[in-house]
């Protein structure tokens, strides 16, 4: 059995030298060390042998065994680094040949506007909060003065999943969560851009999900004056330093008084164009001051403690700021379109 031992590993460390090639090497492996080897077929036979035979055989097969694998080891690494060679030297790099473009994702218009407006906000010291798509009725209705039942509703219309549960049609019932949160302590100044649905056609000015970006602001002694000025700057920021802006009565139910806001036309100075429909003003968003049943709603004391709110879409300000005539192209993920705003 020993002579048989001495005689496999010598007749494998041959083969071993003598392979040209790592799948050849392999072939070795598996027909040596693999349990159907002779090194196996072997050891097998160690039952017949006496106890103080035994464990004379076992380690002269682990020797075997290692002096086999040592040299299988070394042979593949020399293996291995003539193939590297080999290929070096028949795929050298020509330098002198000219590079390929890389191309470079666009910046998406309507990403490039909610980031600016975002960067806005947070340098007029708002934070950013977030809240779910999937949402409680109460949030997005009943702690916003709008009670089961209110006409109000059928302005939203909603994609109910239970009658308790729907996806949001705005991103208000951020602000009546993070008010909650506050526990009737102020201040809070936030902003809240995110994903809203509502039941509607799509067409090239409505979708049935868009974007909407909310501002809210509860402090004592806050005025409709801080209001106005708010919207003032981020009509300056966002259309040029020589908008002016202009706000109309309006109704909503969770602010009172509630005003649409619009600015004067980026296109003709106000002179009137196709853009303002011959008015030289644009309508952009809606605000107002927090209703006092909102805030008693969310915990805080009406009488200390008043605040204001604007919502506006990302979407028609992108149209209006880049001319983009459907907003249907924002989600047709056409990269002809988005290419137009590698500068944006």
């Amino acid at each position: 059995m020993q002579e048989r031992l001495k005689e496999l590993q010598m007749e494998a460390i041959e083969k071993v030298n003598a392979a040209q090639d790592l799948k050849e090497l392999n072939d070795i492996r598996v027909a040596y060390l693999g349990k159907k080897g002779p090194i196996t077929e072997v050891l097998r036979g160690m039952g017949k042998l006496s106890a103080e035979e035994r464990p004379i055989m076992g380690a002269l097969a682990n020797e075997v065994r290692e002096a086999i694998t040592t040299k299988l080891t070394e042979k593949q690494e020399k293996l291995e680094a003539e193939e590297v060679q080999k290929k070096l030297a028949t795929e050298s790099i020509d330098v002198t040949l000219p590079g390929r473009p890389v191309k470079v994702g666009s910046h998406h218009p309507l990403t490039a506007v909610i980031e600016e407006i975002e960067d806005l906000f947070l340098g007029m010291g708002y934070t950013i909060a977030e809240g779910p798509e999937v949402e409680k009725d109460y949030y997005n209705f009943e702690a916003l003065n709008l009670p089961k039942g209110h006409p109000a509703r059928d302005m939203q219309d909603s994609f109910y999943i239970t009658e308790e549960i729907l996806l949001r049609t705005h991103t208000s019932p951020v602000q009546a969560r993070t008010m909650e949160k506050h526990k009737g302590k102020g201040p809070v100044k936030i902003i809240c851009p995110g994903k809203v649905y509502r039941r509607d056609s799509d067409d090239a000015t409505h979708s049935h999900q868009f974007m909407q970006i909310e501002g809210l602001v509860i402090d004592e002694n806050i005025r409709m004056s801080d209001l106005k000025g708010t919207l003032a700057t981020f009509a300056k920021k966002m259309f040029g330093e020589d908008r002016e802006i202009r706000l109309r009565p309006s109704f909503f139910p969770f602010t009172e008084p509630s005003v649409e806001m619009d600015i004067s036309c980026f296109m003709c100075g106000g002179s009137g164009c196709n853009v303002c429909k011959k008015t030289g003003w644009i309508e952009i968003l809606g605000a107002g001051m927090v209703h006092p049943n909102v805030l008693e709603m969310a915990g805080f004391d009406s009488k200390k403690y008043t605040g204001f709110a604007f919502g506006m879409g990302p979407e028609r300000i992108a149209m209006l700021k880049y001319g983009i005539d459907d907003i249907r192209h924002f989600y047709t993920n056409d990269r002809r379109f988005v290419s137009q705003f590698n500068r944006v």
